[in-house]
């Protein structure tokens, strides 16, 4: 049965892979003005954002019963890391679309853009790596299995 560690583990890799690619195509388009791929970076965004949310939930669901313990301390500073995330990634995807929507395409709108998804980036990659440590440091929703010695067939 799927818990819900197991589905913020499932989830969370696809808006982390969507944001970064929408950067790098929004870094691309910054430099060489393809309309095509700043189009294709605000979509990114925007599913990358929904992504996020969807992972933020589960994330919530999943840490929900290590409130306590040698986890408390790595637990929250994910989590304050994710919450961080979640709202610089919501703000960030509303301004794209906004600017797209009004077709406000001003220089230094732009340049604050991309300032702005590059902050989401470094703080979607410190979150990852905080998870990553709750999972590979302290073993967080890790289950051991251990073969049965008590059964000679080691079933």
């Amino acid at each position: 049965m799927i818990s819900a560690t197991h589905l913020h583990a499932m989830l969370v890799h696809f808006p982390i892979a969507l944001l970064m690619v929408g950067f790098l195509f929004e870094l691309v388009s910054f430099f060489y003005k393809k309309p095509f791929l700043s189009q294709s970076a605000l979509y990114l965004l925007v599913l990358g954002t929904l992504g996020t949310i969807v992972s933020y939930f589960a994330g919530n669901a999943a840490g929900a019963g290590m409130e306590e313990g040698a986890l408390k301390k790595a637990m929250e500073l994910h989590e304050v890391a994710a919450t961080i995330s979640l709202w610089l990634t919501i703000f960030t995807a509303l301004l794209y679309a906004a600017a797209y929507y009004f077709k406000f395409n001003k220089g230094w709108l732009r340049m604050i853009s991309l300032l702005l998804f590059t902050t989401v980036i470094i703080s979607i990659a410190r979150t990852g790596y905080l998870g990553g440590q709750l999972v590979y440091k302290h073993g967080a929703g890790v289950e051991l299995a251990l073969p049965d010695f008590s059964n000679p067939n080691g079933k």
